[in-house]
């Protein structure tokens, strides 16, 4: 199969209507293995998925040098996205911070462009935002480097509606990006409408629920010593046996319909599009060549009214944050 394609934003790129979200092939969900890696996002752009989500934070730049000679030999084809934002110190391997300054958006642009090998970035998102730097400040340095070439367009990730409008309102904005899921919801009460109104296209990560919602695993300690889904409430004790029991209902549709728990996942959130009226781009991430037809194929996956009604209550049911500080995400800035 070929996937579809559809715009990021009003005047922005041309993709298929699913992504690759390339974090894992570096860091966060244990062990990797490069050469599958490298395999895996030329199987990708075979089967029509043309943007590729990285960041500067996803091994420490790491991310960035492992895909940038595939952009680079398939520059006319792929959309490559990635972010700045979030801060890692080498001396302090749990340090997040978060910086929006105009100064280190112009240093941290600079760093992926070399990482990656490329002259210019087709999306750059701010990857979380710094209440205390004004948004206009940010967003109008952000503006600077399209001006500059360096960047065809904008996007955000985790942001409220009112700050996506605030943005908008600077810079056009292709497309926002964060955690949307059957177990995560909470963008649609003030984002995806925003998204929506302004015609900027919605970009799910974790979709999948860090993998949850296909059954991969039903608590953290199943996990490796070195996987960050560790560290998520809702994949942790009590919450994490009540979370499971919610993926029944997947299991079964997917039964049902002769799919996998993950098509099913994805389904829900192609059909988003239809519900909210606006693009809906998902990004499941994978590290292997085997997971990307079937995650591929949930783009033809229709889900019935019946079907739909039956997973409507599950996120109001989900135990446990997303993450064990919300701060930096648009839940907990709303």
């Amino acid at each position: 199969m070929t996937l579809p394609t559809a715009p990021l934003g009003t005047n922005g790129p041309i993709v298929g209507i699913q992504g690759l979200g390339c974090m894992g092939m570096s860091e966060f969900y244990g062990p990797t293995d490069t050469e599958e890696a490298l395999a895996t996002l030329d199987a990708a752009l075979d089967l029509g998925v043309t943007l590729f989500d990285t960041a500067d934070i996803y091994g420490s730049g790491r991310n960035e040098e492992l895909v940038g000679p595939f952009v680079r030999a398939n520059r006319d084809r792929v959309v490559l996205a990635t972010k700045f934002a979030i801060e890692r110190r080498a001396d302090d391997p749990t340090h997040r911070g978060v910086r929006n300054d105009p100064a280190y958006i112009r240093s941290a642009v600079d760093a992926s462009l070399q990482r990656l090998g490329i002259d210019v970035i087709d999306l750059y998102y701010m990857h979380r935002r710094d209440p205390q730097v004004p948004l206009a400040e940010s967003v109008g340095a952000m503006a600077e480097l399209v001006q500059a070439g360096k960047v065809r367009h904008l996007g955000l990730s985790e942001v409220t509606g009112d700050e996506l409008r605030e943005a908008y309102a600077v810079h056009p904005i292709a497309a926002l990006q964060s955690e949307w899921s059957i177990f995560s919801r909470d963008v649609e009460r003030t984002a995806v409408p925003a998204a929506a109104e302004l015609g900027v296209a919605f970009v799910p990560y974790s979709p999948l629920g860090r993998g949850f919602l296909t059954g991969a695993f039903t608590a953290a300690e199943q996990l490796s010593a070195d996987d960050y889904r560790r560290y998520h409430p809702q994949f942790s004790g009590a919450n994490a046996e009540g979370n499971a029991a919610l993926v029944a209902p997947i299991q079964k549709i997917a039964a049902e319909r002769g799919a996998t728990a993950a098509q099913v996942a994805l389904a829900w959130v192609h059909q988003r599009a239809e519900v909210h009226g606006l693009t809906v781009v998902p990004i499941p991430g994978t590290r292997k060549r085997t997971r990307l037809a079937e995650n591929a194929a949930a783009a033809e996956l229709r889900l019935t009214a019946r079907e739909l009604a039956e997973l409507e209550p599950i996120a109001g049911l989900v135990a446990g944050n997303r993450y064990a500080d919300m701060s930096s995400t648009s839940a907990g800035r709303e």
